[in-house]
């Protein structure tokens, strides 16, 4: 009776969506004081790594306003309950279908939904052929004894994917198939999250070349794409290889006593299904080989579309929906898993399910940009005036502290401004004007941009890309934060003697 009692008072960590309107709440209360303020915009053309030059429009680092009344009082707006009268727009309790409806297909919520689904879907069909199973076996029986190499591997590739094509939401399905390797191997789901969205993170923050995120913020920096390479690069390394040691740390002292991990339980059903005889004796047919083949023809191709072509969101999406079409029909005609035609729907809709929450925290999470007034920089928003006055703080301090408070400001703006191209497009035309004010290269500006854009994604819960991948997984949020701190401590002190060192060495 006592231990029911004990267990009913114990702290029960919030979900997702109760941390997320908790962030909504804080932005509420915000807006109580901070008031409106404005740019006006520019248009900036830079080059991409393929080549191709883009423009984008930004705001113009010299033109903040208050917003004034008329009789020239600074103007707040307190987020009303439901946003205007027909109940649209800025509100508080209508921030998830209006932080689900943000955008268009290019990105933002409704493309990042949209791709979500499409991709759990495809990969629901995949995972129905039974080749992701059969070919973790095989995997597993040739490295019996060594499976620890296979943790280095896979970091290295997917942190190059990072680095060289933005490899971001592209993790999300790939986890579905790693987590399960990974356990099957004797680890956890951690590992397999570290092997496969942290790797790609690690590369996204140190690229030399991300035609999301360093391209962009280059750009619009006046900087020459692949500037600064010659230092990116060896940070890259060093952080990749670091990242390797860390998680093969972890998991050799999971393997010793499972019972440390965060996700034991959520990982109890992969372990059960992978222990039992049935699974040790798999059958690795020619179709289950074409299956798994199509699944890396597709990672090609998304490789060169993404490159070569200048593929996003809705290209990438119909890429893997390709994927799973096929799978589908490799399965049929080699039955594998006895599929029949209906079983491509119905696991397209499984896949999809298993992923509506992530897509869902992906609107919440926009809800929070919503009720401080979006992200238009010539509107007035609360978001603005605080992006200006940080700026203007930052002038106040050596060149070397005020660099790396341009590395924590973007850690902490990340938290409200997930994207990199967004966040680049907002906070860069500030920045880089900025980093001359204070005597640092705008190449540190930019490079403080992108570890703040990237590292803080393994943990921030307005990730919508993180929550997916954590659902792929089975695991919560809050499990995972347990973990990722410790991690995030390194990554921070890694990135601050990074940004110390590139002062110091004049990076240009």
């Amino acid at each position: 009776m006592e231990e029911t009692k004990a267990q009913k008072k114990k702290f029960q960590t919030p979900h997702t969506y109760i941390i997320i309107f908790g962030v909504i709440l804080f932005a509420v209360f915000l807006t109580f004081f901070i008031p409106l303020g404005k740019y006006d915009t520019m248009e900036v053309t830079y080059v991409q790594p393929n080549g191709t030059e883009r423009t984008r429009t930004v705001l113009d680092p010299d033109s903040f306003t208050y917003v004034l009344d008329e009789s020239g009082n600074k103007v707040t707006k307190v987020a009303p309950l439901f946003g205007t009268e027909d109940f649209g727009g800025q509100g508080i309790l209508n921030f998830v279908f209006e932080g689900m409806t943000v955008g268009d297909k290019n990105g933002t919520a409704v493309g990042i939904i949209a791709f979500i689904l499409v991709v759990g879907g495809s990969f629901g069909i995949i995972l129905r052929t039974g080749a992701v199973e059969s070919g973790i076996m095989r995997i597993i029986s040739i490295t019996k004894g060594k499976e620890i190499v296979v943790i280095p591997i896979l970091i290295t590739i997917f942190s190059l994917g990072g680095a060289v094509f933005g490899m971001s939401e592209e993790t999300i399905p790939f986890v579905m198939v790693i987590v399960p390797m990974a356990i099957a191997m004797g680890y956890d789901a951690v590992v397999g999250i570290m092997c496969s969205y942290v790797a790609a993170q690690i590369g996204f923050g140190t690229s030399w070349q991300n035609p999301f995120s360093v391209a962009i913020a280059q750009g619009i920096s006046g900087l020459q794409v692949m500037s600064g390479a010659w230092f990116r690069i060896p940070v890259w390394i060093l952080f990749t290889a670091l990242a390797c040691i860390f998680t093969m740390r972890y998991a050799t002292k999971v393997k010793k006593n499972p019972r440390i991990s965060v996700s034991y339980e959520t990982d109890y059903a992969y372990r059960t299904d992978f222990s039992s005889e049935d699974k040790k004796n798999l059958p690795f047919t020619l179709g289950h080989k074409l299956v798994l083949l199509t699944v890396a023809a597709c990672m090609v191709w998304t490789i060169w579309g993404v490159v070569y072509k200048g593929y996003y969101i809705p290209e990438i999406a119909s890429q893997f929906f390709v994927m799973g079409l096929i799978s589908g029909i490799i399965g049929i005609m080699f039955h594998l898993n006895d599929m029949r035609l209906n079983d491509i729907a119905t696991s397209f809709n499984q896949g999809a399910s298993d992923l509506l929450g992530a897509a869902l925290c992906v609107g919440m999470a926009q809800g929070i940009l919503i009720v401080l007034g979006g992200t238009s920089p010539t509107d007035g928003t609360v978001l603005n005036t605080i992006l200006h006055s940080i700026s203007q703080a930052m002038q106040n301090f050596p060149p070397v502290i005020s660099a790396w408070f341009m590395y924590v400001f973007q850690a902490i703006f990340n938290f409200f401004v997930v994207s990199g191209s967004g966040q680049a497009s907002l906070t860069m035309p500030i920045m880089a004007p900025l980093s001359d004010l204070i005597g640092v290269e705008r190449q540190v500006a930019v490079l403080a941009f992108q570890f703040g854009d990237a590292f803080t994604n393994c943990i921030v819960p307005t990730s919508g890309c993180l929550i997916g991948v954590l659902a792929a997984s089975r695991l919560d949020w809050s499990q995972w934060a347990k973990f990722q701190i410790k991690f995030q401590g390194m990554m921070f002190v890694l990135s601050t003697a990074a940004i110390i060192l590139a002062v110091l060495l004049g990076l240009s």
